[in-house]
C-alpha cells in the first residue's frame, strides 16, 4: 500500500489549528516542532538500515515519543506558561514524526524537506498572527503577565482566538490564495444555462 500524500498534510491541520492562538504560542510551537523533528531525523538516519520493517514502526514510536516527552518536560521546566497552553499538542508531533517517516518526507532532498517545513512555519506563525492581531486586537500582548503588546483596536473578536475561529482564519487564508493564483479568465467566455 502507498502512503497517502494528503495523510501527513491532514496530521499536521491539529498541530496548525490548535497551537496558533497567538504569535507567542506559535513561535513556541515552531521551535519545539523544529526540535523534535531535527533530532527526529538525524537519530533515525543512524538507525533505518538497520532495522526490518516491523522494527522501524516500534523505534519510530519510541523514539518520537520520547523526543516529543523530552520537549514537553523541558518546556515544562523553563516555559511553564506556554507549555500548560500547548501540553495538549505536544503528542501531535510525534504522530507526525512517525506519519513522515511512513510518508516518504526522509527520501526526499534536503531542499524538499526544507521548503515543506518552511511552508509549515510560515503558515503556523501567519495564522498567530492573525489570530491574535484579529481576536484580541493586538499583537504581543501575553496572557501571563501584565504588558498589553502593541493594542491594534480596543476590542478583537475573540471567536478567531478560539479553535473554530482558526478554521475560518484558515479558511479566509485559502480563499486568498485561491484567488491569487487562480488563471485569468477570457473576456469571451460566454455563459451556458
Amino acid at each position: 500500500m502507498k502512503p497517502s500524500p494528503g495523510l501527513a498534510h491532514c496530521m499536521m491541520l491539529p498541530l496548525l489549528l490548535g497551537s496558533s492562538g497567538s504569535l507567542v504560542s506559535a513561535i513556541g510551537t515552531l521551535l519545539s516542532f523544529s526540535v523534535v523533528v531535527g533530532l527526529y531525523g538525524l537519530c533515525m538516519r543512524a538507525l533505518r538500515p538497520r532495522l526490518t520493517e516491523t522494527g522501524r514502526l516500534l523505534v519510530s514510536v519510541l523514539l518520537a515519543t520520547t523526543l516529543s516527552s523530552c520537549a514537553d518536560v523541558l518546556a515544562q521546566r523553563w516555559f511553564l506558561p506556554w507549555q500548560q497552553a500547548f501540553g495538549l499538542y505536544a503528542g501531535l508531533i510525534a504522530l507526525q514524526c512517525v506519519v513522515l517517516e511512513y510518508n516518504g518526507f526522509w527520501r526526499q532532498t534536503l531542499t524538499e524537506r526544507g521548503k515543506l517545513c518552511a511552508l509549515f512555519g510560515a503558515l503556523l506563525l501567519l495564522l498567530g498572527t492573525l489570530r491574535e492581531v484579529v481576536g484580541s486586537g493586538s499583537l504581543g500582548r501575553s496572557p501571563f503577565e501584565s504588558w498589553q503588546g502593541i493594542v491594534l483596536f480596543s476590542d478583537g473578536l475573540p471567536l478567531i482566538s478560539l479553535v473554530p475561529g482558526a478554521f475560518i482564519v484558515l479558511a479566509l487564508l485559502l480563499a486568498a490564495r485561491q484567488a491569487l493564483v487562480r488563471p485569468k479568465l477570457n473576456s469571451k467566455e460566454t455563459h451556458r444555462p
